[in-house]
């Protein structure tokens, strides 16, 4: 089959290579699934640099979200492939019990890219930050493939959601996605904007997938009891925070790791999975869709999302 192949550890563009592998074997437990569209997400990004928390051995085929059919069954599913045979290649492994139904009202680019980025929203938002209606959200990277789900989550909590974007064509998608304040960072302070927003109250809940300045912006506007919800560092500066300004203002620091629901409580998942794809059906959610690639220009996009140019979800079709 086709594959991606990374062999040693650099920026995606420079050791990414085409190859021609054999296909893989599913064991116990496992399914073999032909790729139908695979997502692109910032872990491949930080795998390929040896820089992630979990590293499959070298060689291997990154790629961990994708939609694809089941091979001998027909059935369209979504979830993360068993690395080292990652998405980006024409079939892929997957544990039976994590291979979920894929909402029928997405096509499959837009399901490739809905397991990861809502699920991680999902459990942040409700599991971690307890969200509540008529509170504040402050969503940073808005217009991002894990930003654009909290907005669309946010707003279906019946939170005021203040998107955080950067450039002029990302707020416009902010508040296509139903964003009730947009801030350009480019253009203005969020941190002023918020507290206007909120007559100088805060944000009860902020989630970061950013790091670096959004965290340190968001601790100045942060909410009397608010929660800060620390998601990633896709910004490439993880903060080291002052604890006793948490004592101070009295908010929270809640770290969201997703994958160990998975090992922690997959029913809590599955769970989850369920009421995502109502929401999905109901037309309440829809994965944003910045650019669906042919399979020769997998490198290039994991570039642009390196970079942060992404609009949405970079998804790569076979």
């Amino acid at each position: 089959m086709r594959a991606w192949q990374v062999s040693t550890h650099g920026e995606p563009g420079d050791v990414l290579r085409a190859a021609e592998i054999p296909t893989p074997e599913p064991g116990p437990g496992q399914v073999l699934v032909r790729v139908r569209a695979a997502a692109l997400n910032f872990p491949d990004v930080l795998m390929c640099r040896g820089q992630y928390q979990v590293q499959p051995p070298l060689p291997y085929t990154p790629g961990v979200e994708l939609c694809g059919e089941v091979v001998g069954t027909g059935a369209r599913v979504v979830g993360t492939p068993v690395l080292p045979t990652g998405a980006l290649a024409e079939y892929a492994v997957m544990e039976s019990d994590s291979a979920y139904p894929a909402p029928e009202s997405l096509d499959d680019a837009e399901a490739s890219g809905f397991l990861l980025a809502y699920q991680t929203g999902w459990f942040g938002l409700h599991r971690r930050a307890k969200l509540q209606p008529g509170e504040t959200l402050l969503v940073h990277a808005a217009a991002g493939g894990v930003g654009s789900a909290a907005v669309q989550l946010g707003k279906a909590a019946g939170a005021t959601v203040i998107a955080v974007t950067g450039g002029a064509a990302k707020a416009e998608a902010a508040r296509a996605l139903g964003a009730d304040v947009v801030v350009d960072r480019l253009e203005r302070n969020f941190v002023a904007a918020v507290k206007e927003a909120t007559d100088g109250r805060g944000a009860d809940v902020v989630y970061d997938p950013v790091g670096g300045d959004a965290y340190q912006g968001s601790i100045k506007c942060v909410a009397f009891e608010g929660r800060i919800v620390v998601v990633g560092f896709a910004g490439g500066t993880i903060p080291a925070p002052p604890l006793n300004h948490a004592l101070v203002k009295n908010y929270s620091i809640l770290g969201l790791h997703w994958g160990l629901y998975r090992t922690k409580d997959p029913e809590a998942v599955a769970a989850c999975h369920r009421e995502l794809t109502r929401l999905a059906d109901a037309g309440t959610i829809r994965t944003l869709i910045g650019a669906r690639l042919p399979f020769d220009d997998a490198p290039a996009g994991l570039t642009r999302l390196a970079a942060g140019e992404n609009l949405g979800r970079l998804v790569v079709v076979p």
